[in-house]
């Protein structure tokens, strides 16, 4: 009889499309913890990039999930249903006085915020939106286009025209860059995908006055960086800086497909009936799901406890990678954690999983850890114990190969 991991893995060749290529079938997950088909136990610090940031199953997440799909799943927003309004509530009640619009991911969240921006340049002549290099914002054509990083456009010219990038945390490109058709200026607090490179506060401040001065309207992609995962519930609450805009997704429903974008009240306006939808945005279910991870933050001490075993992790992870001259740093905020090392981080991700320990890779040359902002001392000293394992069992490697 075929086991269960290759008659899935028969599956997966024959009906679903190549996009990636995942090597492992996992069955079952609590808290920070996953298991795969045969058994095995992981530690998780990867929490589906960053998107269970609650863990595994959440109890209140889980239960709001089942009694909430008892009673009303989906009637598409041309009717109201009760969960949606009161989850906005609670987004704008702990961040500035705005209105919430819900769609499904961090790419339709970042589209519809740039939709957004080009409503209110379109009033004077103004559509062009500065990114920065490195940045990534999603895999649909426009927010393709707004990314720093020209290897996810390849082969799917032509770019959707109205965007441009600078240099992160370099506010003399900034200002040389803004035209007479600059609209707004988008970037990631901490950039993710490009390698968990942090703003630097002063730039951000920087950059926020300078939007002010040329009337422009300063976005921030929070969908990787926000949600508790450097420590604030959102991550511009970190750097004291306030944009116009910013989008959430990933965590937000903790494993349920949700997106949001959040406008300042005085913009409220801009999108109107007719203007912008999205079918899925907002249902009862995930809303419900959206409203528990909220209750959590509130009740469970969720992010003091992010800031506390991250900044352990960063100090432990440095004391441990000192001795290997390939491990450049330790960088990040909360918990998103890089491990900068002097090539490609892959192989080592790939030790890292033999010791059963789910990483991530960014920007190539970055181990990037994002365990859930629920995880104990006990699982931050088992994740370094597999880590050093790895640093050492990699070092042999690289020596034995004379790299």
């Amino acid at each position: 009889m075929e086991s269960l991991y290759d008659v899935t893995l028969e599956r997966y060749r024959k009906y679903v499309m190549p996009t990636y290529a995942p090597k492992i079938l996992f069955v079952r997950g609590q808290g920070c913890r996953l298991w795969d088909a045969d058994g095995l136990e992981y530690l998780d610090f990867a929490a589906g990039i960053s998107v269970c940031n609650l863990g595994h199953c959440h109890p209140g997440v889980t239960r709001a999930i089942q009694e909430q799909a008892a009673k009303l799943v989906h009637v598409s927003n041309l009717y109201m249903n009760e969960v949606m309004p009161r989850l906005a509530e609670k987004l704008i009640f702990n961040c500035f006085d705005g209105v919430v619009f819900f769609g499904n991911s961090g790419a339709e969240a970042n589209e519809g915020m740039i939709k957004f921006a080009r409503k209110i340049g379109n009033e004077t002549g103004r559509n062009e939106i500065i990114s920065m290099e490195n940045s990534f914002h999603g895999r649909t054509l426009a927010t393709l286009a707004a990314t720093g990083r020209a290897k996810y456009r390849k082969g799917f010219e032509p770019d959707v025209p109205g965007f441009k990038q600078v240099p992160f945390n370099d506010i003399e490109a900034l200002k040389g860059a803004i035209t007479d058709k600059t609209c707004a200026v988008l970037l990631e607090p901490v950039q993710g995908e490009g390698g968990i490179l942090p703003a630097d506060p002063e730039y951000l401040r920087a950059v926020r006055a300078l939007c002010d001065e040329k009337k422009l309207l300063l976005l921030f992609d929070e969908v990787q960086c926000g949600m508790g995962r450097i420590g604030t519930r959102y991550a511009w609450q970190s750097f004291g800086v306030e944009p116009d805009a910013f989008s959430l997704a990933k965590a937000i429903a903790n494993g349920l497909p949700m997106g949001a974008f959040i406008v300042k009240r005085k913009y409220a306006d801009t999108l109107t009936v007719g203007m912008h939808a999205s079918t899925f945005g907002g249902t009862a279910l995930v809303s419900a799901a959206a409203l528990a991870v909220q209750e959590a933050f509130d009740r469970e001490g969720v992010l003091q406890n992010c800031r506390t075993q991250g900044e352990y992790l960063r100090k432990r992870l440095a004391e441990i990678a000192a001795p290997y001259k390939f491990v450049r740093g330790v960088r990040g905020m909360g918990l998103m954690i890089g491990v900068v090392l002097d090539r490609s981080a892959a192989p080592l991700a790939g030790i890292l999983l033999k010791h059963q320990l789910v990483v991530l890779t960014a920007g190539e040359n970055v181990l990037r850890l994002l365990p859930p902002l629920t995880i104990t001392r006990k699982d931050a000293d088992e994740a370094l114990e597999k880590i050093a394992a790895g640093l050492a069992e990699w070092s042999v490697q690289l020596n034995e190969e004379g790299k």
